[in-house]
């Protein structure tokens, strides 16, 4: 690997720390993620993954005590 594909490497890898670290999901590792394992299956665009994910998250309004 080189210094620059390294640099790259480590940038989308600190920038994916951070994401997860605030609780924003990885659309990028999604969709790798479909095109790996479910190819017959088209994904679901970006605005509704945020939304799907937002809403497995804090539970779609539904409030909760604790």
């Amino acid at each position: 690997m080189s210094l620059p594909e390294a640099g790259r490497y480590l940038g989308r890898s600190l920038a994916q720390s951070l994401r997860l670290m605030v609780g924003q999901p990885d659309y990028g590792a999604y969709l790798r993620h479909m095109a790996a394992t479910h190819p017959d299956q088209a994904p679901m665009g970006e605005i509704a993954f945020f939304r799907e994910r937002e809403q497995a998250r804090y539970g779609g309004g539904k409030g909760r005590c604790c």
